[in-house]
C-alpha cells in the first residue's frame, strides 16, 4: 500500500500527499466502527483502486502526538503567540498554554507581538519575564508591527517541524499567519464581518508549507483546559520544576506539603520563581477540583 501524509480534511473528504501531489481519500468504514478517525497530520497507508479515482485510508500509523482543538496529530511543536499590550502580557495565561503543550509533548515556542508597544518602564519588567523564560529552555521571539525580517526569523524555527498556532484573540495570530502565508487574506475573504465572527470560524484544518516546514492554516487554540492533565503529571509540564523534582525525598512528591521537597526548597531559593509555584499550585488544585470522570 502507498504511504501519504494528510494534509487537509474537508466535508467527508482526506486529501493524502504522497510526496508528488494531493490524493483525495475517504476514510474505511472500520475506523467509525472502532470510534477511530483520521487527523490532519496523520500518516497514513491508502490504496487507489483505478487511476484518477478517489483513494481508500486503509491504516493510520502511530502517532506521535493528538491535539483536539484543533483536531490535528503529530505536531512538532507549537507557536505561543502572546502580545505584551493590548491585551497585556500575562504570565499565568502563558504558564497554562505551555503546561498544555508540554503534556501533548509539543515543544513551546513563545512569540511576544507588539513590542513596539511598550513604555521603556514595561519592557525592562518583560525583560526579566523574557529571561525566566529562556532560563527554563524555551524560545522567546519578539516582534514589532510591520517587521520586515520577520520571515526570515521564523525560517530556521519553522524549517523541518510542524507547527501550530495558540494564542489569545487579538494578540496577532491572524496578522502572523498572513505574514507567513501571503495569499491567505485572498483565501478567507470578509465574510465574517457581516457575520460577527472571526475570519476563521468556519475554516477547515489544513497543513500547508512554508518556510520549508508545515503550518496549521487553523486559528489555533483559544483557551486551554487540564482535562487530560493528573495531578501527578503536572510537575513534570514544568520544566524548572522536573529539573530539580528528582531530589525529592519522596517518590511521587506533589510539591505542597510533603517534606523534605526539593522543588519548594527551590522556590525559597529562588531558582524556581515565585509565581510559577503559585501558578502550579492554581493548576494543581483545579485539577484536584475536577469532577471525575466515568
Amino acid at each position: 500500500m502507498a504511504q501519504g501524509q494528510i494534509r487537509k480534511a474537508l466535508s467527508g473528504y482526506y486529501y493524502v500527499y504522497d510526496g508528488k501531489q494531493l490524493i483525495q481519500c475517504r476514510g474505511r468504514g472500520v475506523f467509525r466502527n472502532r470510534g477511530e478517525s483520521p487527523l490532519v497530520g496523520d500518516i497514513v497507508e491508502y490504496t487507489v483502486e483505478t487511476a484518477g479515482s478517489d483513494g481508500t485510508i486503509q491504516k493510520i500509523m502511530d502517532r506521535q502526538n493528538e491535539l483536539v482543538r484543533p483536531p490535528i496529530a503529530n505536531i512538532d511543536q507549537g507557536i505561543l503567540v502572546f502580545s505584551v499590550k493590548e491585551p497585556n502580557f500575562n504570565t499565568i495565561l502563558l504558564d497554562r498554554f505551555l503546561v498544555v503543550l508540554e503534556s501533548f509533548h509539543v515543544h513551546p515556542i513563545i512569540c511576544l507581538t507588539k513590542m513596539d508597544l511598550l513604555e521603556d518602564h514595561e519592557r525592562e519588567e518583560l525583560q526579566s519575564y523574557i529571561e525566566d523564560y529562556e532560563s527554563m529552555g524555551y524560545i522567546v521571539l519578539q516582534t514589532y508591527k510591520d517587521e520586515e525580517e520577520l520571515v526570515e526569523r521564523l525560517q530556521p524555527i519553522l524549517k523541518g517541524k510542524s507547527s501550530v498556532l495558540a494564542g489569545q484573540s487579538g494578540v496577532g495570530k491572524s496578522t502572523l499567519l498572513n505574514t507567513l502565508i501571503p495569499d491567505l487574506n485572498l483565501k478567507t475573504g470578509v465574510i465574517s464581518q457581516s457575520l460577527g465572527r472571526g475570519k476563521h470560524t468556519t475554516r477547515h484544518v489544513e497543513l500547508i508549507e512554508v518556510c520549508d516546514g508545515l503550518l496549521a492554516d487553523t486559528p489555533g487554540f483559544s483557551s486551554f483546559d487540564f482535562d487530560e492533565i493528573e495531578k501527578e503529571e503536572l510537575g513534570a509540564c514544568f520544566p524548572d520544576m522536573a529539573r530539580v523534582a528528582e531530589d525529592c525525598k519522596f517518590r511521587g512528591c506533589l510539591h505542597l506539603k510533603e517534606p523534605k521537597c526539593a522543588v519548594k526548597a527551590a522556590v525559597e531559593t529562588g531558582e524556581i520563581r515565585d509565581y510559577r509555584y503559585k501558578h502550579y499550585e492554581q493548576f494543581i488544585q483545579e485539577i484536584m477540583d475536577r469532577k471525575p470522570r466515568y
